[in-house]
């Protein structure tokens, strides 16, 4: 027998379309979707404007499970909060609540896998490989939890967690739009970011559909040996069609494309990562996201102020503007590339191990 939908798993329009089929169209469908995801609850005996029966129908057609909260950790210096939940089947994935700075608001880090298969030589996540995808109802569940208890109005979300969002492509565009839906918690396209390693098939896809979510391109490195060594299997397209695909988003968008590049010392802030920049991005504007490397095994250092300076110093000379990427969640591991699935009491991978049982990875 078919398993029934999670409710908070489908884009709209199929969820929409769902909704009428069991009798609640056009507004009754609509004030359904407000209820599960602007208001945020499952109790739709209690929905205003539908009728009783429509609502035990859609009620028994789809299925309502949650994450369960196990601990929530936050950084003292910069009050940042990282969520560690777990899925009904046991899996562990993080979120991360982000106070943005001299606002009062928030935007919070989504994870999109269980782990990560990409194997990033300066990333926890990567450590752990890949034990699935998260589905789309455990993302926008995840945004729900932080939401509920943030103390500052949620203006944005970041798929930069956990996870290669674009291989799990269909289920995180999904979770954007209903993040994105006016009849959700209608976050701004503009205030939703995907980031990608470098998934050439995806970005091309994701030019092509046109969302308006932004997107960020972590690179790190225009020296393909060095890359590869950096980014092992972020590798499996040569640089210069990553760049083509870049320069065709940023053509397509009518505006910068905006770099990730994480800062490592003695490894990828040379003037040759500069020239590389410029001989891949001719003519393409720029805006690069600069961000020390947090790698708690030690293995990677952050750089220091005269390696950055210099660093910094040949970006601008090259016209190419920057931004140092604000990192939040450092002492609690729930800053970039530390997410592990950890505990505070440190009992890292090897919980999400033991919890998730090890599944295969999904599609």
């Amino acid at each position: 027998m078919e398993t029934a939908p999670h409710v908070r798993d489908l884009p709209p329009a199929a969820l929409l379309e769902r909704f009428a089929a069991l009798g609640a169209p056009d507004r009754a469908g609509r004030r359904l979707l407000s209820f599960l995801l602007r208001e945020d609850r499952d109790d739709l005996e209690q929905c205003a404007g539908v009728s009783l029966p429509v609502l035990r129908r859609v009620a028994g057609s789809f299925r309502f499970d949650r994450l369960a909260l196990l601990e929530t950790a936050k950084d003292a210096d910069d009050g940042s909060v990282k969520y560690l939940f777990r899925s009904p089947d046991g899996a562990l994935s993080e979120a991360v609540w982000i106070p943005l700075e001299n606002e009062d608001k928030a935007t919070v880090c989504l994870s999109s896998q269980v782990g990560c298969g990409l194997d990033c030589a300066f990333c926890a996540t990567g450590r752990l490989g890949l034990k699935r995808n998260l589905r789309t109802w455990e993302m926008v569940d995840a945004f729900l939890q932080v939401r509920r208890r943030s103390p500052r109005r949620m203006t944005g979300a970041v798929f930069m967690g956990q996870g290669e969002p674009f291989l799990n492509y269909d289920r995180v565009i999904a979770a954007a739009s209903l993040l994105h839906h006016p009849c959700g918690p209608g976050i701004s396209g503009k205030a939703i970011t995907i980031s990608t390693a470098g998934i050439v098939p995806a970005i091309r896809r994701f030019t092509a559909e046109g969302h308006p979510y932004r997107l960020i391109v972590s690179l790190t490195s225009t020296d393909p040996a060095r890359r590869k060594v950096l980014m092992p299997k972020a590798t499996a397209w040569p640089l210069e069609e990553l760049a083509d695909a870049i320069r065709e988003h940023a053509q397509a968008r009518r505006q910068r494309a905006t770099i990730a590049w994480v800062c490592i010392e003695g490894e990828n802030l040379g003037a040759d990562e500069v020239e590389g920049l410029q001989r891949l991005f001719d003519g393409v504007p720029l805006r690069f996201n600069l961000i020390d490397v947090n790698d708690p095994t030690g293995r990677f250092g952050r750089p220091g102020d005269a390696s950055r300076g210099a660093f910094l110093d040949r970006l601008g000379a090259a016209q190419i503007p920057f931004v140092r990427r604000y990192t939040a969640g450092r002492s609690r591991n729930a800053a970039c590339g530390m997410l592990a699935a950890t505990r505070a009491s440190g009992d890292a991978g090897g919980a999400l191990e033991r919890a998730a049982g090890d599944p295969p990875p999904e599609p």
